[in-house]
């Protein structure tokens, strides 16, 4: 057996969101698939690794552990990294960038590690170093022990690629994907955010509808390294025919600049047929459809003083509107602030766990079925 039929592969999930990132690699069939600090860990081999970065929605990187050794100085890390086997994952002729953390080590100093393990690259595979290399080797130094991985995404996975227009504060595409995850969302209801911005959740919510893959319009990192097989690569991306959903996903915005970006990356990830957006304020939503569905909406939070108290009102009258007008449908609210979400009178279930979005601890508010 080759030992790249068995590696450990790593999938870095957004704190907080483990849990639905490791359902969501048991359904898509990764062996193994555990939650550890930081994300979730699977085995396979590096087709598996190309089908992680093309087919999970929730993870923000892909990284392959490729070996390491224990060290407990620089000489004896410098000798074991000229010794590993850099030319089985690294091609000589591709840039390489290398990252390096310590934490409880004798090796403490992790820039010179760093510098150690550059040295050993290129003297002994020939291959350059460059800050802006999209191939990049992660060294992590705990305890003595030296892991190295290999990042096999290159830039992270929530840049699907086919996104460039964006609203403020955008709710990141993975994250998006998972919250719709632990609202029980499988795309086969109808979804409206009635605060759509650049229409995150309509987008995610109609591609897992059609079935198309998050990693389908980008390249990756492991396209530049020893074990990539363009054929297999290429047959692998060949989508399968197309789920056709008979519901449609809603958004809808009060402001004009973020409804013209939702359609625009609509079409751009090709799922305008199914996507509908128009412009209204929270007052004035309807339910889109006959059937009921998911109301899902990333509010603004307001970290500026005074923000607070408009936005208690904004947040009453969604509140309003939902319950109203939406009886049989859900409700899931993303926010980082719990008198806001209750300020909406919505019969709410205990939150989900603190999120980390880029420093702001988000939770996700549900309700059951609106009676």
């Amino acid at each position: 057996m080759e030992p790249n039929d068995d590696l450990e592969i790593f999938l870095v999930a957004t704190p907080g969101l483990e849990s639905p990132l490791r359902a969501e690699a048991a359904e898509q069939g990764f062996a193994g698939a555990k939650i550890v600090p930081g994300g979730v860990t699977c085995r396979g081999n590096w087709p598996e690794v190309w089908r992680a970065n093309l087919c999970l929605r929730g993870a923000n990187k892909v990284l392959v552990r490729v070996g390491g050794f224990p060290a407990v100085h620089l000489a004896q890390l410098d000798k074991r990294a000229r010794k590993f086997p850099w030319a089985e994952f690294l091609r000589p002729d591709v840039p390489i960038k290398v990252e390096a953390t310590s934490r409880k080590s004798r090796i403490y100093h992790a820039g010179a590690a760093r510098q150690r393990v550059e040295k050993a690259i290129t003297e002994t595979l020939g291959a350059p170093i460059s800050n802006e290399a999209g191939v990049r080797v992660l060294l992590r130094i705990e305890k003595d022990l030296c892991t190295f991985s290999v990042d096999s995404s290159g830039d992270p996975l929530h840049k699907r690629g086919h996104k460039p227009a964006v609203a403020k504060a955008p709710m990141r595409e993975t994250m998006a994907a998972m919250f719709l995850r632990e609202c029980g969302f499988d795309g086969s209801e109808p979804i409206l955010d009635p605060m759509c911005g650049s229409g995150t959740f309509v987008i995610e919510a109609a591609e897992i509808a059609l079935g198309l893959r998050p990693g389908r319009s980008r390249s990756f990192a492991f396209e530049d390294l020893v074990s990539f097989d363009p054929d297999l690569w290429s047959s692998m991306r060949q989508q399968q025919s197309l789920i056709k959903p008979d519901v449609v996903f809603h958004g809808s915005d009060r402001n004009t600049g973020a409804i013209e970006a939702s359609t625009k990356n609509a079409e751009r990830a090709v799922v305008a047929e199914v996507t509908m957006f128009q412009t209204r304020s929270v007052s004035d939503i309807r339910p889109p459809s006959e059937a009921a569905g998911l109301v899902i909406v990333n509010p603004p939070y307001g970290t500026r003083i005074g923000d607070e108290k408009r936005l208690r009102s904004v947040y009453g009258s969604l509140g309003k509107s939902l319950q109203s007008r939406f009886k049989g449908w859900r409700v899931g609210i993303v926010t980082s602030n719990a008198s806001l979400a209750r300020s909406t009178r919505l019969p709410l279930l205990p939150p989900g766990p603190v999120v980390d979005h880029g420093g702001t601890k988000i939770r996700l508010y549900q309700t059951d079925v609106l009676t």
